[in-house]
């Protein structure tokens, strides 16, 4: 696993160990049980630069065929805006270059028994 996060809380910001948070989804260990708990995961992959659980997220409907990672992100942050059966409101805040941004998205994600998964967001601009 990249940057040991094991140990150490979870990136997205639950306040629980990584461990007991987000890793044993992107493991495989057992599902997200919830959307948010799916969208809390693929932040926490995108801090990771884990591209398989990111694309094995997604639903096939939408799904891209491969998927870069930014490796010159840093993810700092995320802030749960709202969360409401299949929608989830997020403010992800990243830096590159030394230079911060934010991502504020609603996501949405469809439930195929056991797993939710990734549709697609829409981005809102400030």
């Amino acid at each position: 696993m990249k940057k040991n996060t094991q140990k150490n809380n979870c990136p997205c910001g639950s306040g629980l160990l990584a461990e007991q948070c987000c890793l044993p989804f992107i493991d495989g260990v057992r599902p997200a049980p919830t959307a948010e708990a799916l969208m809390r995961s693929r932040y926490t992959a995108y801090c990771l630069g884990n591209t398989d659980y990111l694309l094995s997220s997604w639903h096939a409907s939408s799904r891209p065929a491969q998927l870069d990672a930014d490796n010159e992100a840093q993810w700092i942050r995320l802030k749960i805006i709202a969360s409401k059966d299949d929608h989830v409101e997020f403010i992800a805040t990243y830096r590159i270059q030394g230079k911060a941004h934010k991502l504020h998205e609603t996501s949405r994600f469809i439930y195929e028994k056991p797993y939710w998964y990734y549709v697609d967001g829409i981005t809102h601009t400030s």
